[in-house]
């Protein structure tokens, strides 16, 4: 069972619907007693790193966050601001991250380049996996391009645990794997076939 949090974030609905036509078993869940009733867990992330951070405070699941990836060690996937907040800190607030990643959230700055690029970051980009025993990319075209809507991306302390990088103004981390964590700066619940197979290898992990 694949549990969506509901903390006041993300595009629920369409992360229910994939699964849905993928008949995944999921539910999406609200309280800190539904965490302990799923195998696996989905934080999306629609907003800056603060806001979101205080979300999961006000919804009291902190605790039981840590033990279900920390101590359960069961699967968490992190959606662009779900995969920021798995960092200690980010230049975007003041506020800590879950820190179950070493790193640091920064923004974009293309302030001595040439062209300058937008922020954020909005569209399609190509991926490139660096991880090819990361289970959520396996069975996916070669290079494959999935949707960005970001402004900060996050900056691993050790390079292993960089499963993708893609290239705006420069190559950068798009997703990240420790262990049973997981999280994709792209939005793959947008982002079409190759959305769907990413998270069709979740489910299976």
């Amino acid at each position: 069972m694949i549990g969506i949090l509901n903390y006041g974030v993300g595009n629920l609905k369409a992360f229910a619907n994939i699964f849905k036509n993928l008949n995944v078993e999921h539910k999406i869940i609200k309280e800190a007693y539904e965490i302990e009733q799923v195998d696996k867990l989905i934080l999306p992330g629609v907003g800056s790193f603060d806001s979101v951070m205080q979300k999961l405070k006000e919804a009291n699941v902190m605790e039981v966050l840590n033990d279900f990836a920390l101590v359960r060690k069961s699967p968490v996937l992190g959606i662009c601001v779900g995969m920021q907040i798995l960092a200690k800190s980010s230049e975007e607030g003041v506020t800590d991250g879950l820190g179950w990643l070493d790193g640091t959230v920064k923004k974009f700055d293309f302030k001595n380049k040439e062209p300058k690029l937008m922020i954020p970051q909005i569209g399609w980009n190509e991926v490139i996996v660096r991880r090819s025993d990361s289970g959520i990319f396996k069975s996916l075209e070669a290079n494959p391009h999935f949707y960005f809507l970001h402004s900060y991306y996050f900056e691993c302390e050790d390079s292993f645990h960089v499963a993708a990088e893609a290239d705006y103004g420069g190559l950068f981390c798009c997703a990240v794997q420790k262990g049973n964590i997981f999280g994709t700066q792209f939005h793959p619940e947008k982002s079409h076939h190759n959305g769907v197979q990413l998270l069709k290898n979740f489910a299976s992990i």
